[in-house]
């Protein structure tokens, strides 16, 4: 079974067969059609239904090549007819599969009876959604579970296929003629693609939380694959079809560096013009950048972007989420002439850590307009300096080191800067430092900034309140340590061998001098040589009060929590001993976006 996608021959991977002990739950391939009363439950513990839904098992969705794609539909049992909703991915449908709310202690905050278990994971609830007026539809992407064909990743296939999806939705007698996505993550990705392909029947998109560009946005920021690409080799070997799937991790492996193969995952965002709602968090580890890059990148007139400061499923499921969402999909999707237009265009958020949250912050754009970006440099005594030091120094630590837990620390390098009044960080911010490494001829250098309060104890965010994690709990310590909780600042890499690939800022870029590459070609940086490196800091949003200190750590190892626990200790590249040269001439810096609180 091959597959060649711009001219490249692609690595496939084999799946796991639906039915299948590591596939989870299956219901097997059966046309059917039933009537799911009001009040309707698929368990005790689910949420009911809150009107009679008809419930269309696998209905065929025929693409131009011949393919069949499988879709479940939920619609309200009605004689009008109704927009739908598309919902894509390789997840499985109707609660299927084995990826859940259920993985981690504590669902995510998100109740077994806020949801109905007809959902598909990360999708919209089919008990809600009837009862506002949209039909559901589930897709099975190809060749995922029993949708025939070889499983693509995030790209133009998606795109192609999606477009011949809605316009065969759109014809459904008992449709309107038109569909809107929605879905968070993967479900959000192929947005941006099928978007991209400008189908005449959708009417809009709800992108919530979405990369744009698979390889620079997630796969290997920075073009460094550690330890980003274990997150998707774990979703690759977790694949469920009868065929097999496109393998992104094997053809990293062979084209490490951003060649055509990639810019089939690198959605062309300009070509997207249907009203959009985005969505964006810092808690993920996957999505921030390209949520935020899309909102500002594609063309579409009718765009909106929420920033969030909670985990995303758990911000999916809420009601004032549902709500929200329900307006956006009114007014453009059933032209009902509410009062969405005048929601503010950007909301922005901050996280405490130790403070409460601030959410819903009404903004002209973003990042925020005025914002000082502020220089702090790196000098001696764990210090981050308004000035320069005069003197030369250095510090140093141990490449080649991976601790096996991110709180465990060792061989980084700890830099602090003090508040002196109450300051909001909101942005983007870079790290420029000189570097050598003294036993490679490459250096993949990381950063990460948090928060220390008053007395120097480094804080850990919530992503989730303690006490809405099922069941509760009291304390932080107590709560699973992963990214979908918790939350230690924003994180940043380079792969040094990259800055040469370096994409010159354009004037009234959004991201200012944020540093970009295209990470197209490698050149070695020989051992013992200070090479300068602009290492980008993925935005946030950060309450600091006075007295309270921003920290910088730097290492050659990734120092945020991933998403499970056996994903730490992922081999990586890095050897040797980097030396951090600070003060004189070597013009070592963190650049950071401050600004007096707004309220």
């Amino acid at each position: 079974m091959s597959l060649k996608i711009n001219g490249f021959d692609v690595d496939v991977t084999p799946v796991i067969a639906p039915g299948a002990k590591e596939a989870g739950p299956y219901d097997p391939l059966k046309p059917s059609v039933a009537v799911l009363p009001k009040g309707h439950k698929r368990t005790p513990a689910n949420r009911a239904f809150e009107v009679d839904t008809i419930f269309e098992k696998d209905i065929v969705l025929p693409m131009r090549d011949g393919i069949k794609l499988y879709a479940d539909v939920f619609r309200p049992k009605t004689d009008e007819k109704v927009p739908a909703v598309l919902i894509w991915s390789p997840y499985g449908k109707t609660g299927n599969g084995p990826h859940g709310l259920g993985m981690i202690p504590g669902r995510f905050g998100v109740a077994e009876d806020q949801v109905s278990g007809y959902e598909k994971f990360e999708g919209l609830d089919p008990a809600v959604w009837p009862a506002r007026g949209y039909a559901i539809v589930n897709v099975d992407l190809r060749g995922s579970w029993d949708s025939e064909g070889i499983i693509p990743w995030v790209g133009n296939q998606d795109g192609q296929d999606g477009y011949d999806a809605i316009e065969h939705v759109a014809k459904l007698d008992w449709c309107t003629g038109k569909v809107a996505l929605g879905g968070n993550s993967w479900l959000a990705m192929v947005q941006w693609q099928i978007a991209s392909q400008q189908p005449p029947s959708l009417a809009a998109i709800a992108p919530w939380e979405a990369n744009a560009d698979f390889y620079r946005d997630t796969l290997a920021r920075g073009g460094v694959p550690y330890p980003y690409s274990a997150m998707w080799k774990l979703l690759q070997d977790l694949m469920v079809g009868r065929n097999a799937a496109e393998a992104p991790i094997s053809m990293l492996e062979k084209y490490p560096l951003f060649n055509d193969y990639w810019e089939d995952k690198n959605v062309k965002l300009e070509k997207i013009q249907v009203p959009t709602y985005v969505l964006a968090s810092f808690s993920t580890a996957l999505h921030t950048t390209g949520s935020i890059r899309g909102y500002h990148d594609i063309s579409s007139k009718d765009k909106w972007l929420r920033i969030h400061a909670k985990q995303e499923w758990s911000d999916l499921y809420h009601p004032d989420s549902v709500d929200d969402l329900n307006k956006f999909y009114d007014y453009f999707v059933k032209g009902i002439q509410n009062d969405w237009p005048s929601t503010q265009k950007v909301r922005g958020s901050l996280v405490g850590f130790n403070l409460p949250n601030i959410s819903n912050i009404p903004l002209e754009s973003y990042p925020i307009p005025n914002t000082k970006h502020t220089k702090l440099y790196l000098g001696p005594g764990e210090k981050l300096e308004a000035a320069s030091p005069k003197d030369p120094s250095t510090v140093s630590y141990d490449a080649a080191y991976l601790p096996k837990h991110p709180l465990e620390g060792g061989e980084e390098v700890l830099f602090r800067y003090k508040f002196t009044k109450k300051t909001w960080l909101v942005g983007y911010s870079w790290l420029n430092v000189s570097i050598s490494n003294d036993g490679d001829d490459e250096i993949d250098v990381f950063a990460q900034l948090g928060k220390q309060d008053a007395s120097g104890t480094q804080l850990v965010n919530m992503n989730v309140p303690l006490k809405d994690l099922i069941p509760p709990v009291d304390r932080h310590t107590e709560a699973a340590d992963t990214c979908f909780l918790k939350y230690l600042g924003p994180t940043g890499s380079l792969r040094g061998s990259h800055a040469a690939t370096k994409v010159t800022p354009k004037p009234g870029r959004f991201t200012g001098d944020w540093p970009e590459y295209t990470n197209t070609s490698r050149k070695a940086i020989p051992a013992g040589t200070v090479a300068k490196l602009e290492v980008p800091i993925w935005p946030t949003g950060i309450i600091f009060e006075e007295g309270e200190y921003l920290t910088l750590k730097v290492s050659g190892h990734y120092m945020s929590f991933m998403e499970f626990d056996f994903l730490y200790g992922a081999a990586h590249a890095n050897k040797g001993r980097h030396t951090i040269h600070i003060g004189a001439d070597s013009d070592s810096h963190l650049v950071v976006p401050l600004l007096d609180p707004l309220a």
